[in-house]
């Protein structure tokens, strides 16, 4: 891959749910080690886009590419093995397994026999080096402490940093965020911004946020989806200034 090259990059990406057009030729570059950020107004299309890159949703057109070469659009049980983990704006732990095991689930690519036989007791070397990379990811989101508590039982902007860490125990080159400051107060925001900037030492981040504070602070591009288009891309600043950014999230005309 050159280094000028995107690490991910969508091209013409258009998505119909029935006759209802979600994507018209959107089109997306993320490289290495930078924080891209995708924001609109709610219906705007950008979980869709998300969707796509994940294999939830199939595009009716556009290409992918990841490291340079052209691929098919990744399936979900891909997404692992290409380097890309997501995590979602539900949270989606299981409630009654303990913290580190749901971080455990995240590290099912490393998993020699499988985490189910594991988690039996059929491969105790296994499951410990499971547990040992579970607790790592934890430590990176200062979220040891919770490792033995029930998923049940945190209170919800804990249960961010154990969805994080579940995304990063699997190591990925692309970590995508769907919302990860939704629902959570200002203490909590600033702690998401910081862990963000410093994830992109290891990584590339993709944000879907409806809060601009955390856009304009930690993304170094954003891509404004409106009625399933791009209308605007660039720095933060540049977005922030254009008269098609205002125009939709104020309603007025351009």
């Amino acid at each position: 891959m050159s280094t000028n090259s995107p690490l991910l990059q969508a091209k013409g990406v258009s998505v119909s749910f029935g006759g209802l057009r979600a994507l018209h030729d959107v089109y997306l570059d993320l490289h290495k080690n930078e924080v891209v950020g995708v924001i609109g107004p709610n219906g705007a299309g950008k979980t869709t886009l998300f969707n796509a890159i994940c294999g939830l949703v199939t595009p009716d057109s556009g290409t992918f590419s990841f490291e340079g070469e052209e691929r098919s659009w990744p399936r979900t049980d891909q997404l692992a093995d290409l380097g890309i983990a997501r995590t979602l704006q539900g949270v989606g732990l299981f409630p009654d397994l303990t913290v580190l095991e749901n971080v455990m689930i995240g590290a099912q690519k490393f998993a020699k026999t499988g985490l189910i036989s594991a988690s039996f007791g059929k491969n105790t070397r296994d499951e410990a080096e499971l547990a040992e990379r579970s607790m790592a990811a934890l430590e990176r989101v200062y979220a040891g402490a919770l490792a033995d508590r029930r998923a049940s039982t945190l209170a919800y902007p804990d249960t961010k940093r154990v969805a994080i860490a579940r995304a990063l125990v699997s190591e990925p080159k692309v970590l995508m965020l769907d919302e990860p400051a939704g629902g959570l107060g200002p203490q909590d925001i600033e702690w998401m911004n910081g862990l963000i900037r410093n994830l992109t030492a290891h990584m590339s981040v993709l944000i879907v946020e409806h809060h601009m504070d955390v856009v304009m602070s930690v993304c170094d591009r954003l891509y404004v989806l409106n009625f399933g288009e791009v209308i605007s891309s660039g720095s933060a600043e540049v977005v922030r200034r254009d008269p098609a950014v205002i125009a939709a999230y104020l309603g007025t005309g351009a």
